[in-house]
């Protein structure tokens, strides 16, 4: 596997005008101690990634709509030659959003939806009316002709709702349907009993192979659930089927679970780079170093590219070069971001046989 950096998320800001019970980053409306950095940094930075490489590299936050020069950032890395993308809730979009969306050369957006109607969704976003923006900004979004990714994000308090998201994000024309399931990062981490178990993610990654079978206009892919890799596998050779898989144009195009660290990264607001949105721990941070030598060089990325030293069933995994089980959430759960996917229920063939 070749390690090259094909998407970045980049938090421009921390600041967000929504307070989700899930948010990676604990965002709200006063970044405290996490302040916006200027546009002249952010010209530096695109200009210190384009130097070693041409990733996708996606607006988000918070709510990076906040920032009044979030197009300014957009057109300067569209005129690099970078693939700019965006990521919103929704509540903000209008039409002039959406004229400077195009204007600024964003190729594609992600929207957030968690609910099929405003009773879950804006329970999940704390905020009443979410639900209403979000369908409003799909609504703008195909009235101008701007591409668009549903990104939906499950745990306990919503997980019945997941046939009727996806539906919904079909009726919507979204381009793709990205099923999250939550890592207890930031304010995540309040929610930890609302992970959805084990038995109930098994059930889940099954559903998804039947439909994403069916699935043939929308893209659909579970993200954070790396072991749908192996279910895929596992699914296709009990079926005597081929694995036939298609790729978004802005997405990684990478047929691994966990890509963290190996062909994705995020850059954080105060400049530190972590291998993914849901990851605390930075391997390096971009106002001392270059992004090259963080990404060739870090300790951390070193680690995560190592899969023959990750640990517990995920060392001993024949589907471990597939999957690679979610480091972040290893590392929320463990404190180890080497160790295994704790909510995975597969046991590896090595110690089936042991304990035989």
């Amino acid at each position: 596997m070749e390690f090259a950096p094909k998407w970045i998320a980049w938090e421009i800001t921390r600041r967000c005008n929504l307070r989700c019970v899930h948010c990676r980053s604990s965002s709200e409306m006063e970044a405290k101690g996490h302040p916006d950095f200027p546009t002249s940094e952010a010209f530096r930075v695109i200009d210190d990634i384009v130097s070693y490489a041409q990733p996708v590299v996606v607006l988000s936050g918070g709510e990076p709509l906040v920032r009044k020069d979030v197009f300014d950032i957009a057109k300067y890395g569209t005129e690099k030659g970078l693939r700019m993308c965006l990521a919103t809730n929704g509540t903000l979009v209008n039409e002039e959003i959406c004229e400077s969306i195009k204007s600024s050369g964003i190729r594609i957006v992600s929207l957030s939806l968690d609910g099929s109607d405003d009773l879950v969704h804006d329970d999940f976003r704390n905020q009443k009316g979410a639900f209403a923006g979000t369908i409003n900004a799909a609504r703008l979004f195909k009235k101008h002709g701007i591409e668009f990714i549903i990104n939906s994000s499950f745990t306990k308090r919503n997980q019945e709702q997941i046939p009727k998201v996806c539906n919904l994000a079909k009726e919507l024309g979204a381009t793709a349907w990205y099923m999250f399931m939550i890592v207890p990062t930031g304010r995540g981490e309040e929610i930890m009993q609302e992970l959805i178990s084990k038995e109930e993610y098994d059930r889940i990654l099954d559903w998804h192979y039947d439909m994403e079978k069916e699935e043939d206009v929308m893209l659909v892919r579970p993200t954070c659930a790396p072991h749908y890799y192996r279910v895929v596998l596992q699914r296709a050779k009990q079926e005597g089927q081929q694995v036939k898989r298609r790729t978004l144009k802005f997405s990684t195009g990478g047929s691994k679970g966990c890509l963290a660290g190996q062909l994705i990264c995020l850059i954080d607001v105060d400049g530190n780079v972590l291998p993914c949105s849901y990851f605390p721990k930075p391997a390096g941070n971009i106002r001392q170093q270059s992004f090259k030598d963080i990404w060739e060089n870090s300790e951390l990325f070193k680690d995560l590219r190592d899969f023959k030293r990750y640990k517990g069933r995920c060392g001993s995994c024949e589907y471990v070069n597939v999957c690679g089980g979610c480091r972040a959430r290893a590392y929320s759960v463990y404190g180890d971001y080497m160790e295994e996917e704790p909510f995975c229920s597969y046991t590896p063939m090595k110690l089936r046989k042991v304990e035989k």
